[in-house]
């Protein structure tokens, strides 16, 4: 999908696209990340979202990796198929539940982000969207969430081998302004990032 909210594009054509209110289950990216709990047992919003449309063998294979591991922690991230999905692989990390921000929620936080492209990277992955983690049941309040959701990804981005692109698949118009909004701040701190932002076509 080329829709775009807002897009960052880096020197050497990578580039960061904010997309919605739309639907991280339809996405042609090659994977979607999973905003899971830490049973990897499916749950609500976008975790139930994927398995519905993904199917048992998306939760089969979360079962072998909780068989092995133990649940999941908040902040890390594993991977499985992508089962009926167009997307061929799910990463699915735990967010953090907000509790003010005084348990270390932020640092959490970007984990999910930084662990979720490191991932993806490792499996030679080109393009990945993410949902807004956290930003649901989990309580994070948007603002804070896209910024630091950016922030990770923009930082990271640039020394992946494979990935190239990256979308935010966000459910919501109040999610999609401020994930634009705080693109847009990033873009405007030259010591930040050196990436040119640009709304999209809508």
């Amino acid at each position: 999908m080329s829709d775009f909210a807002a897009r960052l594009t880096f020197a050497n054509g990578k580039t960061v696209e904010l997309a919605g209110p739309a639907d991280i289950t339809k996405e042609t990216t090659e994977a979607i990340v999973n905003a899971a709990n830490s049973s990897l047992l499916g749950g609500r919003g976008v975790d139930a979202a994927i398995h519905h449309a993904g199917g048992p063998s998306i939760l089969q294979e979360c079962k072998r990796i909780v068989a092995k591991i133990g649940t999941l922690p908040a902040g890390k991230a594993v991977i499985t198929t992508g089962g009926r999905l167009p997307a061929k692989y799910v990463i699915h990390t735990v967010g953090p539940v907000y509790r003010g921000g005084q348990q270390h929620e932020a640092k959490t936080l970007a984990s999910c982000y930084r662990e979720s492209i490191q991932i993806a990277d490792d499996h030679g992955i080109r393009s990945l969207a993410f949902p807004s983690i956290s930003t649901g049941a989990f309580g994070y309040p948007v603002h804070q969430a896209a910024e630091i959701a950016l922030r990770t990804i923009v930082e990271a981005l640039p020394h992946c081998t494979h990935v190239i692109q990256v979308r935010f698949v966000l459910f919501d118009i109040a999610t999609s302004n401020a994930y634009v909004q705080a693109a847009e701040t990033l873009s405007q701190q030259p010591r930040a990032i050196s990436a040119v932002f640009e709304k999209g076509p809508s």
